[in-house]
């Protein structure tokens, strides 16, 4: 072909290919660009979790322009996504000592599942589950959203934050997300982040354990009859897999028994469970997800159990334990078990002493009429203005944040923290300057109990 035939040819072609790119009602943009955002308010709540949703609602409702960041898809941490779905304990001794905001999103998710909640006036000796209240995860998550959306709280799904910087009146918090980078500024700071994350961006030191709780995956599964089974059959070929290395012991705590008869739930352990970091979340959910694999093609070999499945599984491992902070006070081990009431106690918690390792827990409970607290302080890492924590990142030795971590204490905690930072934003103070009496008074405004008041 000759060469000036070539070059028409080409021309042709590309003509061509420019004039049927596009399909009717197709519009050619170019490569879409990260959006940058700068926003305000008056108080920021960094993680969307147990005590991240009631603080945010706190804040919210008390009038205060406030915005929730959360890297996930949904509001609720370990009662939704981690599938925890029995949150505990609201009541001590036979009376209420957890309330407000968290007792009352509870009570709906209760009552619009058409669940019953456990008969408090009965003890649970060392059972303590039996007042815990199972929950509709889902539905919970469902009805989180919509009262932040009611209260005014400006949700932000998909972002973390990069960078926090202290500014002369508050904070800069430097977000990233899904197409869209976001400079927040803010009065007041409060990380609900579970892992201390944004105490330690701040540049406020934390504290950690050199081994950490495991992690469980929450799952269900299901296809047999649990009473016709051969117990004692499947036992031995458990441990002989064990042995042969083809089932790893402290995956489901040495407990085929267990697993089979609770068909799951919060049976797994996942050693070195962290998240911290999306790297290390990353590895504690394939560890789990692994395991429960494993061991589900295992429980198909076994007579009676050939048709076992999973029903559920949830979409991450639940963890347990990384980070806290290193706080005004620490809140411990012989203050939680003695009930130590604090000159600036702001909730209750009340929950077994409760340490997961690799042979699995036995819960340590508390004495008869013993009932402990959390001081404000314990809220306020060391040298911090304008900066609040509520959670298990709670400053707190090893043995006392066990049971200070769980669900109904983080409420209390988040409320709390909800609160003072609200009054901080008010008067123009730091959380820790704030009178103790206006912070009762405002907490009990909004339904929750504290200790030392007339009604706590």
């Amino acid at each position: 072909m000759k060469r000036r035939s070539v070059i028409a040819t080409l021309g042709a072609l590309s003509i061509g290919a420019k004039a049927s790119a596009l399909e009717p009602g197709e519009v050619l943009k170019e490569p879409y660009k990260v959006a940058k955002k700068a926003i305000k308010a008056d108080i920021v709540v960094v993680g969307g979790g147990t005590a991240g949703v009631v603080a945010a609602l706190q804040a919210a409702r008390a009038g205060r322009q406030t915005i929730l960041v959360e890297n996930g898809s949904q509001l609720g941490g370990t009662t939704t996504t981690g599938g925890v779905a029995y949150p505990g304990i609201f009541f001590a001794w036979g009376k209420q000592v957890i309330s407000g905001i968290g007792w009352e999103m509870v009570q709906e998710a209760v009552a619009l599942n058409d669940d019953t909640l456990p008969d408090f006036s009965i003890p649970h000796g060392k059972h303590h589950p039996r007042h815990q209240v199972r929950l509709n995860g889902q539905l919970y998550a469902l009805l989180l959203e919509e009262k932040c959306v009611e209260a005014g709280v400006q949700i932000r799904f998909y972002e973390t934050p990069t960078q926090v910087t202290p500014q002369k009146n508050g904070w800069l918090v430097e977000t990233v997300g899904k197409g869209i980078m976001t400079q927040i500024t803010c009065n007041q700071l409060i990380d609900c982040t579970g892992n201390a994350f944004v105490t330690s961006m701040a540049g406020y030191d934390v504290l950690r354990e050199a081994t950490t709780q495991p992690g469980s995956l929450m799952f269900e599964i299901g296809g047999y009859d649990f009473q016709s089974l051969d117990l004692k059959l499947i036992q031995a070929r458990y441990q002989e897999a064990i042995k042969k290395g083809e089932l790893d012991k402290p995956d489901f705590r040495n407990n085929i028994v267990g697993l089979l008869r609770s068909k799951g739930d919060n049976i797994s352990h996942v050693l070195g469970a962290d998240s911290t970091t999306s790297e290390t979340h990353t590895v504690a959910n394939i560890k789990g997800r692994m395991a429960l694999l494993k061991t589900l093609r295992f429980l198909r070999t076994l007579p009676g159990c050939e048709k076992t499945k999973i029903i559920d599984v949830q979409n991450e491992t639940a963890v347990r334990e990384t980070y806290r902070i290193d706080g005004h006070y620490k809140v411990t081990h012989a203050d939680y078990v003695t009930g130590k009431l604090f000159d600036d106690s702001v909730s209750y918690s009340y929950y077994p002493i409760d340490v997961h390792d690799e042979n699995g827990v036995v819960p340590d409970h508390l004495k008869e009429g013993v009932v402990p607290t959390v001081p404000l302080r314990a809220l306020v890492p060391k040298n911090s203005k304008n900066f609040l924590v509520a959670g298990r990142c709670v400053s707190s030795d090893r043995l006392a944040n066990s049971a200070l971590r769980v669900q109904a204490s983080s409420m209390g905690m988040g409320q709390a923290a909800g609160a003072a930072a609200v009054l901080a934003n008010m008067q123009n103070k730091t959380p820790l300057d704030v009178s103790m009496t206006d912070l009762r008074k405002l907490l009990e405004e909004h339904g929750a109990i504290v200790p030392g008041s007339q009604k706590g």
